[in-house]
């Protein structure tokens, strides 16, 4: 009886205690808003409304108003780079470095923010120098990550390895980045020749992605030159099991390898059978070449027709309308070559190919994606967009 009077005399109490607690608590914030800048809300507005210009210089103000402010000096180094203002970014980055209290994590942060000016301004060597000096600080990870871009821009493949394997982890192994660097190192050495050289890069590329059809080709390409027709068959074939979109870039050398062996024959049924299996490969011009070639006219309007309406796109129109124009009346075939160049200056603005990350696309091929960064990414089958 006794407790239950005590909790009722103490109820009070703490109410009373927890209402004090609240009206202390509103004041501070009410005090802290309060010596907000006013300077800071009207760059916050600025930036919604998309206007960087109207919220640098609100920004601006305010961190004279507050010097100490570090963050918000580093905000407004973001947004100058972000405008363009490089100069501004790199002059306010340097005076913030100048001050003697900065504490070690501070300086380094700071530091790549000033790298990051001098990458945005075009001086790549300056931001190379300085992001290679923060590896074994706090910012050691951001800064490999654009020292590894930097080094691709560069085209200095043996650092981007090295950089890429430093960055690999259980989430990311940067493997496929590593195997299309060391493709590079083989596409360069295959150009001068050096085909042991270009041999063991390939071999490194297939250990790091054994599902990396470039390496296929280049590896195709290296046995070819070393007249192993039979390895230089295989590895192309391999690529079958790898990504089979990549068939068509081999095509042609697959045929090519086994003419030289005296089975012309028998490459032009292998590419008849990818055409059937794959109906998405580009062979339909290659197609009736050899196989008219080989077997005549009538069998190569068999196999154009046949691909036209196994996949009707604008180039397989036009290769079946250029196969039958021969056997139609001449009022026909004006007809029909009108049809023919309409389709041919269509399918020239139309047929692209794409990259599949970013839908980048292009007239030209590339392995390294220009928009993305992305390897391997474009479609080596020109789409219709």
């Amino acid at each position: 009886m006794e407790l239950e009077i005590w909790w009722l005399l103490l109820c009070p109490l703490f109410f009373g205690m927890g209402w004090l607690a609240a009206r202390i608590d509103m004041r501070t914030v009410l005090k802290h808003a309060m010596s907000i800048p006013s300077g800071f809300f009207k760059s916050l507005d600025a930036l919604v409304e998309n206007k960087t210009d109207v919220a640098a210089e609100a920004l601006n103000e305010v961190t004279r108003q507050q010097p100490g402010a570090l963050e918000l000096q580093l905000t407004l180094g973001k947004l100058y780079r972000r405008r363009g203002e490089n100069d501004k970014a790199i002059r306010l980055h340097q005076s913030l470095l100048e001050s003697p209290d900065l504490v070690s994590d501070s300086r380094n942060q700071i530091s790549f923010q000033l790298g990051l000016d001098f990458q945005n301004a075009g001086l790549v060597d300056r931001a190379e120098q300085i992001f290679n000096g923060l590896l074994e600080s706090n910012m050691g990870k951001p800064s490999r990550q654009l020292l590894l871009g930097i080094y691709q821009q560069d085209r200095d493949w043996q650092k981007a390895i090295e950089t890429a394997r430093t960055l690999s982890h259980d989430q990311q192994t940067y493997q496929f980045e590593v195997a299309q660097f060391f493709c590079e190192l083989a596409q360069a050495a295959l150009f001068k020749s050096d085909l042991i050289q270009a041999r063991q890069y390939i071999t490194e590329a297939l250990q790091a992605n054994k599902k990396c059809a470039r390496a296929s080709i280049i590896l195709g390409d290296i046995e070819q030159k070393s007249n192993h027709y039979d390895e230089a068959i295989e590895a192309w074939q391999s690529i079958e099991k790898q990504n089979p979109e990549f068939l068509s870039m081999v095509a042609e050398r697959l045929y090519d390898v086994y003419d030289e062996q005296g089975k012309a024959i028998a490459g032009l049924d292998l590419l008849i059978g990818y055409c059937k299996t794959f109906p998405q490969l580009e062979l339909v011009d290659l197609l009736y070449q050899k196989t008219l070639l080989l077997r005549g006219e009538n069998a190569a309007i068999e196999v154009v027709r046949e691909s036209a309406y196994r996949h009707p796109t604008l180039n397989n129109v036009y290769r079946l309308i250029e196969a039958r124009i021969t056997g139609l009346s001449p009022e026909g075939r004006q007809d029909a070559e009108v049809t023919r160049a309409v389709i041919a200056k269509t399918a020239q603005k139309t047929m692209m190919y794409r990259c599949k990350r970013c839908s980048f696309k292009s007239q030209v091929f590339f392995w390294h994606c220009p928009a993305c960064n992305e390897w391997e990414s474009f479609t080596p089958n020109r789409v219709e967009i």
